[in-house]
């Protein structure tokens, strides 16, 4: 028999899937669920959780019911499985997305036999109407994807998941029989494992637990200075592969997915604003590789199983260190390679801090201590590697991370501790081990905080010990880091986070060794966020003067081919920043500040072969930002002016409609065509000026050097002319003759 089921595995498995061979332990897995037994499965993202229900699933008799929180997870799981197999009603899930002919038709084929795996939202489970409908089908087990859901101490807490003990063995008792139950998860602590455990009631089920360590996944840590810029330089150095950015909030990811297509890139956004129909079309977009890139909010699960994707970048840093884990996880599932960069700001995790305002106090205590953890992995300057599989509970020698992650390919200087993870260790005893790590550092600082004179901290002999010159409390963070790391200290999560010391932290004050230390990364500089919304001005970089003033001199040559003054070929603040970013190209030159489309093309064709003879001669180095294309900064109003200008309506109406005074309608058209977009506005004109007047103001304009108010005032004179009509023919002037 035993021969049999394995022959029925590996033939399966080749059959069903295309492998030859199972991959760590999931034949383990299979066959312990096989035999009827609970099963508990710790594996990380990449390593084929979803095959260990799968394929049981197939060769079992009846069908299995897989309950996953994703939405997206579950239709590409079930579209892969169809795929596999060639049988549509092999998978299928039921959830909110269907209507009423899809559930009908859903049901009818698990009650026909033809399904044997049933994808459920646990919101779907509980309905009491569902539990009936189980129990008409040989339900085959239960498997409980994302369980990490369950607990409290996870990344993704959904209070769902509490339910589903109780309704499993409700299912069991209506059927008669003991259904077995597999739980997977690809993040869990061990104070979630336990958590997890409890509340599915599998305190006795058979525990699998696979390596955390991703070897071929690179961790790097940025600064967050000018982070769209970098994001898109970053993709742009990658083009062609496949790769998602995070960001916290829908507006942030939608601009950014902008700014990459416009840059060239096959991007596409993806939120739970979105409807679902969208996200389906862009996640089967990104999975048949139309899209190359995603940008997604860390909020959102994504669910998609996709192998080669080969970078993921966060523009902010993840709320815990389990959800980091997991979304750096979807790099290089295939084992080849996956970068994970993350820009990091302290303001972030004030900006996280601020979410849970308002939520139940343990709820904030456990959200904060998340965060902290986050904040010493973000700051650190050891291993990364070491420091995220210790978290998970997992021993790893930071000598194997060979380089493969930002701290070990650029080690910061260290020096020696020993004294220093005494005193720590020392400190942590004197407070009675019943304060968290800043507390204890603000006593070894000699900083009395209200905590501090609560519990007396100044008796203290350790109070002020670690107050030097070279010393501070980063350098102290790295101490207590390394402390924990080295097994010297725990943390009691179930009490958030306080310091404890272990028989191993006990033994090293007896007999102390050598532990080496470097500072922490100080990110106290970076900026919280920025845009781009306008091409880079000026102070990019230096201005070439050698260049501008060959520029005004083929301007020069311009205004007098073309009649016209040489502020409305091209202004001095453009020419000082086409001397800074170099632009050799028509579609470059269109992202110079009052460089528009007409202008450029009309203006440009001399003026960026001019740039690039100069660059070749020169052998000089563009700076990066002139690669990198901006969103036009169309603001709705400008908009809605150009649309009803071009519907010849009357401008006071105008200003009116989107109540504005004169003033700032006439400055926002100055900028609209000061940019190079023409506005016709001669219909407007004709009614309050005379020809005559007009083709005055036309005439000094085409003839003066510069396109002063002042200038114009003084000599078309201040009684024929008000400053607002030489304002409004100034605008006519430029759309008929620049623009």
């Amino acid at each position: 028999m035993a021969e049999t089921l394995e022959l029925s595995l590996q033939g399966t498995l080749k059959k069903i899937f295309g492998f030859e061979k199972f991959k760590g332990n999931q034949e383990k897995i299979i066959n312990s669920l096989l035999d009827g037994t609970d099963t508990f499965v710790i594996m990380p993202t990449g390593g084929g959780k979803s095959l260990c229900y799968q394929l049981p699933a197939i060769i079992s008799e009846g069908t299995a019911i897989i309950v996953s929180p994703l939405i997206a997870l579950m239709k590409n799981q079930v579209d892969a499985i169809r795929g596999f197999s060639n049988e549509t009603g092999i998978a299928h899930f039921l959830n909110s997305s269907l209507n009423k002919a899809d559930i009908t038709q859903v049901k009818k084929d698990v009650l026909a036999g033809k399904t044997k795996l049933l994808y459920v939202a646990p919101e779907t489970l509980t309905k009491e109407d569902n539990i009936k409908f189980f129990t008409e089908f040989n339900v085959s087990f239960f498997a409980i994807d994302e369980a990490h859901c369950i607990s409290e101490w996870g990344h993704d807490f959904r209070p769902e998941y509490r339910r589903l003990r109780p309704i499993i063995d409700k299912v069991g008792k209506r059927m008669k029989k003991n259904i077995p139950v597999i739980a997977l998860t690809a993040t869990a602590t061990p104070k979630v494992q336990l958590d997890i455990q409890k509340n599915l009631g599998m305190q006795d089920a058979r525990l699998f637990k696979s390596s955390f360590n991703r070897g071929n996944l690179y961790y790097d840590i940025r600064p967050k200075n000018n982070v769209t810029k970098e994001i898109i330089k970053y993709v742009k150095q990658n083009a062609g592969k496949s790769g998602i950015v995070y960001c916290l909030s829908r507006k942030k990811v939608e601009e950014i997915a902008e700014l990459l297509k416009v840059n060239g890139v096959k991007a596409a956004p993806y939120h739970a604003g979105m409807d679902a129909k969208e996200r389906a079309k862009v996640q089967d977009g990104f999975l048949m590789e139309d899209i190359s890139v995603i940008v997604a909010t860390i909020a959102f699960g994504m669910g998609i199983d996709k192998p080669d994707v080969r970078f993921v970048v966060h523009h902010d840093i993840p709320k815990s260190l389990e959800s980091y884990y997991q979304e750096t996880g979807r790099a290089g599932r295939d084992g080849g390679e996956g970068n994970c960069v993350t820009f990091y700001s302290y303001d972030d995790i004030v900006k996280l801090e601020k979410f849970l305002k308002g939520k139940p106090v343990a709820e904030v205590e456990i959200g904060k201590a998340l965060l902290n953890e986050t904040v010493s992995f973000a700051e650190t300057t050891a291993c990364r590697r070491t420091f995220l599989l210790h978290y998970f509970g997992e021993d790893f020698d930071e000598k194997k991370c060979d380089t493969m992650c930002d701290n070990c390919r650029h080690p910061k200087q260290k020096v020696e501790g020993k004294a220093d993870v005494a005193l720590a260790i020392e400190a942590v005893l004197a407070v009675k081990e019943k304060h968290k790590t800043k507390d204890v550092i603000n006593a070894l600082m000699g900083l009395l905080t209200s905590t501090g004179k609560t519990y007396k901290h100044n008796d203290l002999e350790v109070f002020g010990e670690g107050c030097t010159d070279d010393k501070d409390d980063r350098y102290w963070s790295a101490v207590f880091r390394q402390a924990l790391v080295n097994g010297l200290l725990t943390k009691d999560i179930e009490n958030y986070g306080l310091l404890k010391v272990s028989d191993k932290g006990k033994a090293y004050l007896k007999k102390p060794y050598s532990i080496m230390i470097s500072r922490d990364h100080d990110y106290d500089d970076t900026e919280g966020d920025d845009a781009i919304v306008a091409s880079v001005g000026k102070g990019a970089g230096a201005l070439d003067q050698a260049l501008f003033n060959m520029l005004k001199a083929e301007v020069k040559k311009l205004s007098t081919k073309h009649k016209l003054p040489p502020y409305a070929v091209f202004s001095d603040p453009s020419l000082e920043e086409m001397s800074i970013q170099y632009p050799t190209t028509i579609e470059e030159l269109t992202r110079i500040t009052g460089v528009g489309q007409g202008k450029a093309t009309k203006f440009g064709a001399s003026i960026v072969a001019l740039i690039k003879k100069h660059v070749e001669e020169n052998e000089i180095d563009r700076p990066m930002d002139m690669l990198i294309k901006s969103v036009a900064n169309k603001t709705s109003n400008k908009i809605y002016i150009i649309q009803n200008v071009d519907r010849r309506i009357n401008l006071e109406s105008i200003a009116k409609s989107k109540l504005l005074s004169f003033e700032d309608l006439l400055r926002e058209m100055e900028t609209i065509v000061f940019s190079g977009t023409k506005l016709n506005i001669r219909y407007y004109l004709d009614e309050i000026m005379d020809i005559e007047k007009q083709d005055e103001a036309i005439e000094y304009f085409r003839e003066s050097e510069n396109d002063s108010i002042d200038a114009a005032l003084k000599e078309l004179g201040g009684d024929d002319f008000t400053e607002e009509e030489i304002r409004l023919m100034r605008i006519r002037f430029f759309s008929e003759y620049a623009n």
